[in-house]
């Protein structure tokens, strides 16, 4: 396969943007064209037109409408007298996130058809595609590009491999050449997206679903599906460890597409990823693949990702490994991540031991939800506070009888390799020699986002991996231990100062 191992591929009806992945496994310009036809430039009229007909929205989450993007975008254009740049996100930095790796890899001419039927509509000065660092479809993506003609200079940018990094605002900033993380504020792309100009950017996914329309007119394209959401969607499920993308038309039986998949709801269903939400049992049983009823039993379609949790391992000591996680792959910029999300990974930890209890991670929840410089925070507290209702009989086990029972088995992906899940994000673990801790809690002054001090004074840190914008402070703590009872594992260590330094004031640890 080129351009990298991508999962299975499987259908729940007939294959659309999957459509010659059996015959031909990755299509070429030839194959391609042999499968869905030549492409037919359209005007911006045309294409917002037909977007609207079949009711086109975003599939990399947010599920904005693609026609009110494309007019938002031509308004801006028009009002400020700017040039259009167009942009593909392929990034897919979550874990469980596989669908668009896989159009990259054996489908990429369908999203280079969607980005050139979007440029030719909007005369864009260039197409820029963002894609993950050593992503799987890169090379597939750039042999496609050597295949072809672009109606306007078209560039891959690579983003790196973190969580936050497919955000919208994030993609826009790397491309620019900036750091790959939010803005921190809210910015259109609409309105200054890359170099400032009017940007058209939506999700790889999007711009083939457009590409396939136009190849088979609207009334085709909506003879599948249901009348409100017609047409396929791309599903990454993760089932039994493994990941699979599955394309299923809009109204089929969620319990049927896991049933392909060889598996059922186990415990409950995580829907749209860590982002996302957890959904019961009963409520997979009655769903259906649509946005209208995933958000009516409690979940969310989001980009499609679907991992169900089996039978055999511990529901909260997989929830606290992500949060783990989630407090890593922040960008660190704001309190409400900076503090906020390693705080509530503590409290599910504390949840997991047997202590603390739902009140304190709801509180956490409360310091973060709504506060963060993007959808960071939101996104996760909507992960545990989910967790909390689907697995409320979990969290009485661990309360009142000493666990549950069952192992960690790490079920929930914390890389997007299948061949290797386990990625902690961040650089390595703080950990303490009690042997040689005085409790001096100096590390709570210097660390505050990692360490905090229990009842007796001594340094209470969580299972959690540093960040790689902490990693400077976490050596500086370790560095200056008092006791040397301070480690950071996994990470090369420098020497320590066996002096005992003047803690920092606190208006220089807040400048």
């Amino acid at each position: 396969m080129t351009g990298g191992k991508v999962p299975a591929v499987g259908r729940a009806g007939p294959a659309r943007v999957t459509a010659g992945f059996e015959e031909f496994g990755r299509l070429d310009l030839y194959e391609h064209q042999e499968v869905h036809g030549d492409l037919r430039p359209m005007t911006a009229a045309e294409l917002m037109s037909l977007a609207e007909q079949i009711k086109l929205t975003g599939r990399g989450g947010a599920g904005f409408p693609f026609a009110r993007k494309m007019k938002a975008v031509i308004d801006s254009a028009q009002r400020q007298d700017k040039p259009i740049v167009v942009v593909v996100n392929a990034t897919e930095g979550e874990p469980a996130a596989w669908k668009d790796k896989v159009l990259l890899a054996r489908a990429p001419h369908l999203i280079l058809d969607g980005a050139s039927l979007a440029a030719w509509a909007l005369e864009a000065d260039e197409i820029v595609i963002g894609v993950e660092k050593d992503h799987v479809g890169s090379k597939s993506l750039r042999m496609a590009l050597a295949e072809r003609r672009m109606p306007a200079p078209t560039r891959i940018v690579s983003v790196p491999h973190r969580f936050i990094s497919g955000e919208g605002g994030a993609l826009v900033r790397g491309i620019n050449g900036e750091a790959h993380i939010p803005p921190g504020r809210k910015i259109r792309a609409s309105d200054s997206g890359v170099n400032g100009l009017p940007t058209l950017l939506s999700n790889a996914e999007t711009y083939a679903q457009l590409a396939l329309a136009a190849g088979l007119g609207p009334y085709e394209y909506c003879s599948v599906g249901t009348e409100k959401e017609p047409g396929t969607v791309l599903l990454s499920i993760t089932a039994k460890g493994k990941p699979m993308v599955v394309e299923a038309p809009t109204g089929v039986p969620l319990k049927e597409v896991l049933r392909m998949c060889g598996t059922t709801a186990g415990q409950g269903l995580l829907l749209g990823g860590y982002h996302g939400k957890w959904i019961s049992v009963e409520a997979a049983s009655r769903a259906e693949i649509s946005k209208a009823s995933l958000t009516e039993v409690g979940g969310t379609l989001g980009a499609g990702i679907m991992v169900p949790l089996p039978e055999d391992t511990c529901p909260l000591g997989e929830v606290a490994r992500v949060m783990h996680y989630m407090a890593a792959e922040s960008a660190g910029q704001c309190g409400p991540c900076r503090l906020g999300l390693p705080d509530l990974a503590r409290t599910v930890q504390k949840l997991y031991e047997g202590g603390g209890g739902q009140a304190a991670v709801r509180a956490a929840v409360g310091v973060v939800k709504g506060r963060g410089a993007c959808s960071h925070p939101d996104g996760t507290s909507r992960f545990a506070l989910s967790a909390l209702d689907v697995f409320a009989e979990d969290i009485a086990a661990h309360a009142f009888h000493d666990g549950c029972g069952r192992p960690v088995k790490g079920i929930l992906p914390l890389s997007s390799s299948p061949d290797h899940q386990e990625n902690t994000g961040g650089v390595g673990k703080l950990v303490v020699d009690w042997t040689r801790c005085d409790g001096h809690g100096l590390c709570a002054h210097l660390l505050p986002e990692l360490v905090r001090l229990d009842g007796n004074g001594y340094p209470a840190i969580a299972d959690t991996p540093v960040p790689e914008w902490l990693e400077k402070d976490a050596r500086r703590a370790v560095d200056m231990c008092p006791g040397l009872a301070l480690r950071l594992t996994g990470v090369e260590s420098k020497p320590r100062r066996k002096t005992k330094p003047k803690p920092p004031s606190r208006e220089k640890r807040l400048r």
